[in-house]
């Protein structure tokens, strides 16, 4: 595990490419996970520290928490723990990732209450986020102990869904040329069911992105509307929006 470190001003260091040649493994995965939560995080401290309202930031940093965090808290229950669930440790961390989704739970709470100070809001951004790598360090320990293998392997080898897919899709201008081909139309539609009703966003492609409002369409029929504001042939943009009703 890489530690995390968002009291110093200064962002983590980037993953060794010596992992490019073998299989993603757990570790990497959480390491993934770290760095795009203290991105999020620091930019949070950096509105506290400059006096600024960190109501964004925190949008940003909780977003990334309840989309990424707690999916993956869901997937390795589902595909990383053993069946049974009978392994004491691996019960304990089972109720870690309770505690998480509650300290997200709560962390939401404070941003909307609007209570207490921005001081106080920053330190238990920082207590969740020690909270987080100390159960992902324990996690890779207790994990590979009860499987007998060195290096558990990442929940996206085993069919999970691909963690670059949300800072690839974050913004309100979306670069659909720089996703997979193959999973733009899945990644797109995983970003408008986070929006709220009346926002949207611009899809920018040089191929047209007909297919997003296919996908999308048919899992929430009615409830997107798409405007061409560009139409072809070299370039596309299309302003997706969250209707007020379907």
């Amino acid at each position: 595990m890489r530690t995390v470190d968002v009291a110093s001003g200064t962002a983590p260091r980037p993953a060794d490419d010596s992992s490019a040649d073998r299989t993603l493994d757990l570790a990497d995965e959480h390491g993934q996970l770290l760095r795009q939560v203290a991105v999020r995080a620091e930019e949070l401290m950096a509105a506290v520290a400059a006096g600024r309202p960190p109501g964004r930031e925190l949008r940003r940093l909780l977003g990334y928490l309840r989309t990424e965090i707690l999916r993956q808290a869901a997937d390795e229950e589902m595909l990383l723990f053993p069946a049974g669930g009978g392994h004491p440790a691996v019960t304990g961390l089972a109720r870690d990732h309770a505690r998480l989704r509650a300290g997200v739970d709560a962390l939401a709470h404070a941003a909307r209450d609007g209570k207490g100070s921005a001081a106080r809001l920053a330190s238990a951004v920082r207590d969740l986020l020690c909270q987080l790598e100390r159960h992902l360090a324990a996690e890779e320990a207790v994990l590979a102990d009860s499987s007998g293998v060195r290096g558990v392997p990442a929940t996206m080898t085993l069919g999970a869904r691909p963690h670059e897919w949300y800072p690839l899709t974050e913004g309100r201008v979306i670069d659909l040329d720089a996703l997979p081909p193959d999973q733009a139309a899945d990644a797109i539609a995983e970003r408008l069911l986070r929006l709220r009703r009346g926002e949207d966003v611009e899809l920018w492609s040089r191929r047209d992105p007909f297919p997003v409002w296919r996908r999308i369409d048919e899992l929430v029929p009615g409830r997107y509307g798409f405007v061409y504001l560009e139409d072809g042939p070299g370039q596309w943009r299309v302003l997706a929006i969250r209707r007020e009703r379907a």
